[in-house]
C-alpha cells in the first residue's frame, strides 16, 4: 500500500533543529502571538493548558539569558527564544475554562459542573512533583506545535532544555508555582541544519 505523503508530512521532515541565525532579522511581535495562539490547540491534561508562555525579544535580556542557557550562541542571535513554562496550579483555571466551554455550547451544564469539581479535587490533592511531571508532558506537546507552526510561517526553531532552571526562575521573578521546562529559538536561519539519522523501528517499536 502505498501512502501519499500530505503538507504537514513535508512540514515534520523538513523542520530540523537550527542553531545559525540571522540576527538581524526580527520577527513581528504580532507573528509570534499568532503563533502561539494557533499552538494553544494543544491538548493537555483534562484540558487544564498549563502551558504559560515569556517570549523574550529584547537584545540585553537575551545577552543575559545567553549565560544562563549554557552560552548557546542561538538564544542571542535569534529573532526571540519563546520559554515555555508550566503552572502547577492550572487547576485554578478550571472554572473559566469549562464554564467557556458550557458557554460555546461544547457541554451541558451538569458535565460543566463535574469536570470543574473533579479537576479542583483531584490535581489540589497531587504531589508537587507529580503536578510537575504534567505540565512538563503537557509542555511537550505545545512546544512540538510551536515548532512545526514556525516552519510552516517559514521560521526555523531548536528547542533547548539545558538552562539552569534554578537561575532562569529567579532572573525572571518566576512564582514558586511557574515551572521552566523548555527554550525554543525562533528566527530566519543563517545556515542550514545538520540532517540527523533516526533509530529504525523494528528496534524501538513491538506490536502485539
Amino acid at each position: 500500500m502505498t501512502v501519499t505523503k500530505s503538507y504537514l508530512n513535508k512540514i515534520m521532515h523538513d523542520r530540523k533543529s537550527v542553531r545559525k541565525y540571522d540576527e538581524n532579522y526580527k520577527i513581528p511581535q504580532e507573528q509570534l502571538e499568532q503563533l502561539l495562539t494557533e499552538a494553544t490547540s494543544a491538548p493537555s491534561s483534562s484540558n487544564m493548558q498549563p502551558w504559560r508562555f515569556l517570549v523574550i525579544q529584547d537584545e540585553a535580556t537575551k545577552k543575559e539569558l545567553r549565560a544562563i542557557a549554557n552560552n548557546q550562541e542561538q538564544v542571542e542571535t535569534s529573532s526571540a527564544i519563546i520559554a515555555v513554562l508550566g503552572d502547577t496550579k492550572m487547576y485554578e483555571n478550571a472554572e473559566a475554562i469549562y464554564t467557556k466551554n458550557f458557554d460555546l455550547g461544547y457541554i451541558n451544564e451538569a458535565t460543566r459542573d463535574l469536570m470543574i469539581n473533579n479537576s479542583i479535587n483531584l490535581y489540589s490533592q497531587l504531589p508537587q512533583e507529580v503536578l510537575k511531571n504534567i505540565v512538563t508532558f503537557d509542555a511537550g506537546l505545545i512546544s512540538m506545535q510551536i515548532m512545526l507552526l514556525a516552519k510552516d510561517m517559514g521560521y526555523d526553531t531548536v528547542p533547548m532544555g539545558g538552562f539552569n532552571k534554578e537561575a532562569f526562575a529567579k532572573r525572571f521573578e518566576l512564582a514558586d508555582h511557574i515551572v521552566p521546562i523548555i527554550l525554543i529559538a525562533i528566527g530566519k536561519a543563517s545556515a542550514p541544519a545538520y540532517n540527523s539519522s533516526r533509530i529504525e523501528l523494528e528496534h524501538i517499536a513491538k506490536f502485539i
